[in-house]
C-alpha cells in the first residue's frame, strides 16, 4: 500500500491506504500543533466516516476528515510520523488518504475477576487510541462481582456477597462510569459495558437467594437495567453487551427475548456472546469459540457479527499469538461482518493488576490486531496460524515486514511501555518427530520449523501425533556470533494460560520446568535460581477452586525473567533443545529467543 514512503510509512502503525511521500524535504514544526487547520466535510470522498486526508508541507499540517472520529485519528497518525529533534519536531512532505476497512475495532477487558481503578482503565484507552481502536468492551460483571454502583439494590455492592479475595466491594460509581466514557469519546472510543446474563453470576445468587434465569431474577436484572440506562445516556452508549454465554437455563429462548426487549426498549443495540443463548436477528453475534465457522458472504447469514475467534490473549503464548494474529484472516467478505474485538480475561486473582498487560501480552497482540482490522489485508497462508511458515514464503515475507514495523512502535512511541516482545520469525529448528521418552526412534525424521517460541502441541498435531503425556522431542538451531561473545536469551519450557492455571509449574531447584534440557555447544545451560522452586503445578483446571486465588508471579513466564546468559565461541554455535510433555493437558511447548544487548527489556 505505502507509495514512495522510505522509512517514514514503518512508523505509523495501522498502515494507512494510501501514503504518498512528495519529496525527501523533512519540516521542522516547534509546535506542530499549532499548525493545523483542520476542515470536516461528511459529504468528503472516503469510504468510511472515520476516514480523514492528513497533509503535510512547509508551515502547514491540513487535516481533512468526515468526521471528528477521522480528525482524532489522522492526529494520531501525527503524532506517530512526528521524529523528535531539537526544539521541536521534524515531519516528512507527505499527503496521507485513510479509512478502516472494519468499522468496528475493538477491545475487551474483564474487570469484573479483577478490578482495576479508573486511572489504569485510562491508560488503556490511551494506547487503544494511538492504534485507531474504536471500541472497548467493558466488561462489568462476572462471578467475583458486580462491578457497577447499583442504588436500586444495594447488596449488589456489598462485600459480603463478592467472591472472597477477589476485590470484593469495588465497583465504578456512575460518576466514574461516566468520566471514563467521556475520556473514552474524546480519543474516538465507544465504550460498550457488558453485564453477563445469566451465567458467569456466582455473586447475584449468593446476594439475592435466586438465580438470574428466575422469574424473581429478571425482575431484578429489570430494574438494575433501567437504573443503568437512565444514568449513561443512549448517546454516551449506544451498543449494550447482554452476555449469555457457557450456562444452561429450562427457557433460553424465553429469557433472550425479555432482556433483548428492555435493551432496545432503550434505545440500544444488543451484543451476544456466540457460542451462546440464542437471539433475535438484530442482536450482534460476538464469535469467541476458536476455529468457528464464520459466514463468508452475506448469503451465509442474516445476523451482523464480531470477531473475537482469533483467540484470547491470556489464553496464548504472547510471541506465538503476535504471530497468529498476523496470519489471522481478516478479509472482509461479509457487510455483516463488523470487525473483530480482541479479549483479554484475567480469570486468575491479579495481585498487582499493573502486570495485567505484560504477562498477556497486551501489545503482543494490539499492534496486529489494529493493523488486521483497519487494512483487511490478508496473505496468503493455509497452515495452522501457530506455526510459522518458512521466512522466505509471502507469509513469511510479510511477518518479517510486520516485525520490522513493531519494532519501530516498540523503540520509538512505545518505549516507556512493558514490552516483552523482539523479533524471532526467523529462528531456524530442525526438530525430531515426538515419541514416547526412552524409545529406540528418539531424534528420528528431522522437520522444519521456525520462531523463538515453538508450539509443540501445534507441531505434534501437524504430524497426527496423538496427544499424551511422556512425549519427548528434540530441536536444534545455530546461532553465528563475529567474535566470542556473551548474549542473553529468553528461556522456557512452557506458556501456561493465564486463564485456568493448568501448569507444570517452576521447575524443581537446578531445573527447567517440565523436564526441558538446553545445552550450546554441549554445555548445559543453568536454569535460574528459583525464587519457588517447585511452586505452582496444577494438572488441572482453577476455575472455582482455591488455587484461582493464586496470582501469578514474574517467575512462571519465560518472558518475564530474567534473560539467562549464553557464552558463544567466534563461528557457528549449536543449541540443543530437549522438550517434553510432561502431564496431559500441558501446554507443551519451549521458547529460546535470543535478545538485544543494547537496551532493557
Amino acid at each position: 500500500m505505502f507509495c514512495s514512503t522510505g522509512g517514514w510509512g514503518q512508523a505509523v502503525m495501522p498502515e494507512p491506504q494510501k501514503m504518498v511521500l512528495r519529496s525527501d524535504r523533512v519540516f521542522h514544526f516547534r509546535d506542530p500543533e499549532k499548525r493545523v487547520i483542520v476542515l470536516i466535510d461528511i459529504a468528503l470522498s472516503l469510504p468510511s466516516d472515520e476516514g480523514y486526508i492528513l497533509d503535510i508541507g512547509r508551515n502547514r499540517i491540513r487535516i481533512q476528515a468526515r468526521s471528528e472520529r477521522g480528525v482524532i485519528w489522522a492526529k494520531q497518525t501525527l503524532r506517530q510520523l512526528g521524529m523528535a529533534d531539537a526544539g521541536g519536531v521534524s515531519l516528512p512532505d507527505v499527503r496521507i488518504e485513510d479509512y478502516p476497512q472494519f468499522p468496528m475495532r475493538g477491545f475487551m477487558l474483564d474487570t469484573g475477576r479483577n478490578f482495576m481503578e479508573i486511572p489504569l482503565l485510562k491508560h488503556y484507552l490511551d494506547i487503544l487510541s494511538l492504534y485507531k481502536i474504536n471500541v472497548f468492551q467493558w466488561h462489568l460483571t462476572d462471578h467475583p462481582g458486580w462491578r457497577i454502583e447499583c442504588k436500586a439494590y444495594p447488596q449488589l455492592n456489598d462485600p459480603n456477597n463478592g467472591v472472597t479475595g477477589r476485590d470484593e466491594g469495588r465497583f465504578y460509581s456512575y460518576k466514574e462510569i461516566r468520566d471514563l466514557i467521556a475520556y473514552a469519546r474524546e480519543r474516538g472510543i465507544t465504550v460498550i459495558p457488558e453485564i453477563d446474563m445469566p451465567g458467569h453470576s456466582a455473586y447475584f445468587e449468593k446476594a439475592f437467594g435466586f438465580k438470574m434465569e428466575t422469574g424473581q431474577g429478571k425482575q431484578v436484572l429489570k430494574r438494575c437495567l433501567q437504573e443503568f440506562f437512565s444514568e449513561i445516556p443512549v448517546g454516551d452508549c449506544p451498543y449494550f453487551h447482554i452476555g449469555s454465554d457457557e450456562v444452561r437455563i429450562p427457557d433460553p429462548a424465553g429469557f433472550m427475548k425479555y432482556i433483548e426487549g428492555i435493551v432496545e426498549k432503550a434505545g440500544r443495540r444488543a451484543i451476544a456472546w456466540d457460542p451462546g443463548l440464542p437471539g433475535s436477528a438484530s442482536t450482534i453475534r460476538q464469535i469467541w469459540l476458536e476455529g468457528a465457522r464464520i459466514p463468508k458472504a452475506d448469503s451465509d447469514t442474516t445476523r451482523d457479527f464480531i470477531d473475537s475467534y482469533m483467540g484470547y490473549l491470556n489464553y496464548f503464548d504472547p510471541v506465538v499469538f503476535t504471530y497468529r494474529m498476523m496470519l489471522h484472516d481478516t478479509r472482509r467478505t461479509s457487510a455483516k461482518y463488523l470487525g473483530g474485538i480482541l479479549c483479554l480475561w484475567n480469570d486468575v486473582r491479579v495481585a498487582d493488576k499493573e502486570k495485567i498487560a505484560v504477562h498477556n501480552g497486551f501489545l503482543n497482540g494490539l499492534l496486529p490486531f489494529s493493523e488486521k482490522f483497519w487494512t483487511g489485508s490478508q496473505v496468503a497462508f493455509a497452515g495452522d496460524p501457530n506455526l510459522l511458515p518458512p521466512p522466505e514464503s509471502e507469509a513469511g515475507k510479510y511477518i518479517g515486514r510486520f516485525e520490522e514495523k513493531m519494532l519501530i512502535q516498540k523503540n520509538g512511541i512505545l518505549k516507556d511501555e512493558p514490552f516483552h516482545w523482539v523479533p524471532s520469525s526467523k529462528l531456524h529448528w530442525q526438530i525430531t518427530t515426538p515419541v514416547p521418552e526412552g524409545s529406540d526412534t528418539a531424534g528420528v525424521g528431522r522437520h522444519d520449523v521456525w520462531g523463538g517460541s515453538i508450539d509443540m502441541d501445534a507441531f505434534a498435531s501437524r504430524l497426527n501425533i496423538e496427544q499424551k503425556s511422556g512425549l519427548v522431542s528434540f530441536a536444534t538451531t545455530r546461532i553465528y556470533a563475529g567474535e566470542d561473545t556473551i548474549i542473553r536469551a529468553w528461556i522456557g519450557f512452557e506458556a501456561a494460560a493465564r486463564s485456568n492455571r493448568i501448569s507444570g509449574g517452576i521447575g524443581k531447584m537446578g531445573e527447567w520446568e517440565n523436564q526441558g534440557e538446553i545445552r550450546v555447544n554441549g554445555v548445559p545451560v543453568a536454569p535460574p535460581v528459583w525464587k519457588e522452586p517447585g511452586a505452582y503445578a496444577f494438572h488441572f483446571p482453577s476455575w472455582g477452586r482455591p488455587e484461582e486465588l493464586l496470582p501469578y508471579t514474574d517467575e512462571q513466564f519465560y518472558w518475564m525473567r530474567q534473560p539467562s546468559e549464553i557464552r558463544l565461541k567466534k563461528g557457528w554455535n549449536q543449541v540443543e533443545v530437549k522438550s517434553v510433555k510432561t502431564f496431559p493437558g500441558q501446554r507443551w511447548s519451549f521458547a529460546f529467543i535470543p535478545l538485544p544487548g543494547d537496551r532493557e527489556l
